[in-house]
């Protein structure tokens, strides 16, 4: 359905980002997305979401602060909640990764925007003797 409503025009790039689940990793699945060049292929791997922790961060804010993540009454219903989201958070919020700027009007500027968050993520690393008793316990 989401393929048959993308206007050819309008489409630069696209990115299509799922987790791991089972309908996202079949090959037909995959390879209708792969007969569609203007679509890049985004999964979180091992149920990481800081390998594409852009996407999780616009999912994770239009669910919980546009309520997304509600159950709606009706399809007209779902789809105007879900425009008037994407709008507010494209032209009305201002981010922090946009040097506080909404979206569009980072996308419209010049220039390079000024860092204003920090990275707290560490990715995590075991030591020999510590993978050896994960394991082990696994086993």
């Amino acid at each position: 359905m989401a393929l048959n409503s993308l206007h050819q025009n309008n489409i630069q790039e696209l990115y299509n980002h799922s987790d791991r689940g089972s309908q996202y990793g079949s090959d037909v699945y995959i390879e209708l997305l792969r007969g569609h060049t203007e679509i890049k292929i985004s999964m979180i791997k091992n149920g990481d979401p800081y390998i594409n922790a852009i996407a999780e961060r616009i999912n994770g804010i239009l669910k919980h602060e546009f309520r997304l993540d509600q159950l709606f009454k009706t399809m007209s219903e779902m789809t105007a909640h879900v425009a008037k989201s994407i709008s507010s958070y494209n032209e009305v919020r201002p981010h922090a990764s946009c040097d506080f700027l909404t979206p569009n009007q980072a996308h419209k500027g010049s220039g390079i925007l000024l860092k204003r968050w920090k990275n707290n993520y560490v990715k995590k690393s075991i030591d020999e003797t510590e993978f050896q008793e994960l394991a082990g316990q696994k086993l």
